[in-house]
């Protein structure tokens, strides 16, 4: 399965008048290092602080001349993302969070005015909630995830990056996979208007649920997960989430990350580039710098910046 280019197009028109371009950067220490051309896409600062807003402001804006009430669930950046779009295109929207999301996360969703709710242990029960709380009050379900309007909004980002690099082709793209989303989005495009670039899933350690979804052939749910600095990228997949046979088909490769590797590339970026990134950001540019190959182009997504301030003061 792979997402429609016309899908991505269309969600580029959607959206730009919203959206920041963010940059690409090459830093020359960390191509000196791997011996190849790196480039970052700062998705760290894009409003908000992360992706996410491509594609909650892609579904909200398709659907927003029934005049509907939307509701979502998200441990913080799908729901800050959805937040602003619901405020930019004056719609109304419910946010349900689950108890074990960073407080620093849920004031910045409450800042942009939408209604919100603490519900479920976790990622996974408070979608669930959510989208039965949804069927009740007839209301649209926006999955963080599980949606071709969401993951089309986040496949933006490959366009951008193709366009950035003119004619560069790049060997290697290294892209965070939490519920999958995002990659399927990136790895869509990339198939229709790059294809002999590798797009390579890169997970925590502790939380790699789609990579052993993929090996089994089957989605997998871990019972007892181990917590992860990658929050943003925690919580696994629901059943019969499209994320997974795109990722399934289109992803060539997978880089499994540690938590001292995730601290790590935390702090490489803010020595080297003064730059914040939160845990599922430093998932990708720690497994670039893992697992990159000398003599390619290579390009890294910087998924986002919300991380909890003391956790990043404790990394530092």
């Amino acid at each position: 399965m792979i997402i429609p280019l016309s899908a991505s197009l269309n969600a580029q028109l959607n959206i730009v008048p919203y959206v920041l371009k963010t940059p690409l950067i090459q830093p020359n220490e960390l191509s000196l290092s791997l011996g190849s051309n790196v480039y970052l896409k700062l998705e760290n600062e894009q409003l908000t602080g992360s992706f996410k807003l491509r594609g909650a402001l892609n579904k909200v804006k398709n659907l927003k001349s029934t005049n509907p009430i939307f509701y979502t669930a998200s441990t913080g950046n799908h729901a800050q993302g959805f937040a602003l779009a619901c405020q930019i295109l004056n719609v109304d929207g419910k946010v349900f969070m689950p108890e074990n999301a960073s407080k620093s996360k849920i004031e910045a969703v409450k800042k942009y005015g939408v209604s919100l709710e603490i519900k479920g242990k976790g990622c996974l029960e408070a979608e669930e909630y959510a989208k039965d709380q949804a069927k009740i009050d007839n209301a649209i379900w926006v999955s963080p995830y599980n949606d071709i309007e969401i993951i089309a909004g986040q496949s933006t980002i490959a366009l951008e990056i193709i366009e950035q690099l003119e004619d560069t082709i790049l060997d290697e793209l290294y892209v965070c996979i939490g519920g999958g989303g995002l990659a399927s989005g990136v790895a869509s495009v990339m198939k229709h208007l790059s294809p002999k670039t590798k797009v390579i899933g890169c997970l925590p350690e502790n939380a790699p649920e789609m990579y052993l979804s993929v090996q089994k052939g089957e989605i997998v749910s871990l019972e007892n997960p181990k917590p992860t600095i990658s929050d943003g990228s925690a919580g696994g997949l629901e059943e019969g989430s499209v994320t997974f046979d795109i990722c399934r088909e289109l992803i060539d490769g997978y880089v499994l990350i540690s938590e001292d590797e995730i601290k790590e590339a935390i702090r490489w970026m803010m020595i080297h580039h003064h730059k914040v990134i939160e845990g599922a950001a430093a998932v990708a540019l720690a497994a670039a710098m893992k697992n990159g190959q000398k003599n390619t182009n290579i390009a890294v997504v910087l998924c986002g910046a919300n991380i909890d301030p003391q956790l990043l003061k404790t990394i530092l």
